[in-house]
């Protein structure tokens, strides 16, 4: 199949871009639901505050970090400054609602992770971002230095490493925030969007990118147009290519980067979706520097174009995760 003449369902159904943007939608009502039967906004404490230790560390933190930033804090019983700081980011993650998830770690019988991160003193704040550690303070911080802190964290996850998910626990929505149906109201960007869809079906990529950048500069956060012009850069990307040329380079070239993704790109828009994730994941193993960011980016882009929810896309993370931590 010749990549110049394949449409939008070479890809992905042009249904399930839509069904993201609703499904954002429902995510966000259920959590307005769950605020108001849950008195002042707030998830139970369990869902947000969690006891993490050596043993559980790879599915409580790097797993869940692939959905939420889960911000760590390094603690022990005989800290004096932990037992001022501890409460106050307690406090925070129920405040922030599901926008981070806290996890306490007791150094004293978790040695290996104190380790691993390189503590030095206690309390030390981290967090896994998409797998990637990052230090955000040492000591107590004062609660405004904090709050801007976790405000950047969470930006951070949302524009370079593209997470999407809320940590909500869906039984405090109570049993009618299921069964209410979610209506998407329309919104202003409908002719735009419409006019995208047009030019991918008629393999004007140049115009569907466009299309959605128009959408993207007043609306930047809209799902629909974020993942509908990752699809239309995939697609123009590819139209030029030889694939057999591609294939050729990529397998006499393993150990080059640009070969790689060029290869990706083809897997992907092929429906090899596992493949295209898995040649990535693999080639940010053995890269490192900026070779290895320039892969991860072009893996990122990639989970934009099926969309956050696949299945696929979350295994991938959690791989990913695996090689970069």
């Amino acid at each position: 199949m010749q990549p110049r003449n394949m449409s939008m369902s070479g890809v992905v159904d042009l249904a399930a871009v839509k069904a993201a943007g609703e499904a954002k939608v429902k995510a966000e009502q259920a959590r307005a639901e769950a605020a108001r039967q849950g008195g002042g906004g707030a998830v139970p404490p369990s869902s947000l505050v969690i006891d993490v230790d050596e043993a559980g560390f790879e599915r409580d933190v790097l797993q869940r970090s692939v959905e939420v930033p889960v911000v760590i804090d390094f603690w022990a019983e005989w800290c004096e400054p932990c037992k001022q700081l501890g409460p106050l980011l307690e406090r925070l993650a129920r405040e922030y609602n599901g926008r981070f998830v806290l996890a306490k770690v007791d150094v004293d019988a978790n040695q290996m992770l104190m380790q691993q991160f390189g503590i030095q003193g206690i309390p030390a704040v981290f967090a896994v971002v998409a797998g990637q550690a990052l230090p955000l303070f040492q000591g107590a911080a004062p609660e405004t230095q904090i709050r801007q802190t976790l405000d950047q964290l969470i930006q951070v996850g949302e524009e370079r490493f593209g997470l999407t998910g809320i940590a909500v626990d869906q039984e405090a929505a109570g049993p009618d925030a299921e069964q209410a149906p979610a209506e998407v109201p329309a919104g202003p960007y409908d002719a735009l969007l419409e006019a995208a869809v047009r030019a991918l079906d008629a393999n004007d990529f140049g115009g569907a990118v466009q299309a959605y950048k128009n959408v993207l500069v007043d609306d930047p956060a809209n799902t629909e147009a974020k993942l509908g012009l990752a699809q239309a850069e995939l697609l123009g990307r590819v139209q030029d290519m030889d694939p057999q040329q591609v294939r050729n380079d990529a397998a006499e070239k393993p150990a080059d980067v640009a070969a790689q993704i060029a290869a990706a790109d083809l897997d992907l828009v092929g429906g090899h979706v596992e493949d295209a994730f898995g040649r990535l994941v693999e080639t940010v193993r053995r890269n490192f520097g900026d070779d290895r960011d320039v892969a991860r980016l072009r893996l990122l882009e990639l989970f934009d174009v099926i969309g956050p929810d696949d299945p696929r896309v979350v295994a991938a993370r959690t791989a990913l995760a695996r090689v970069l931590f």
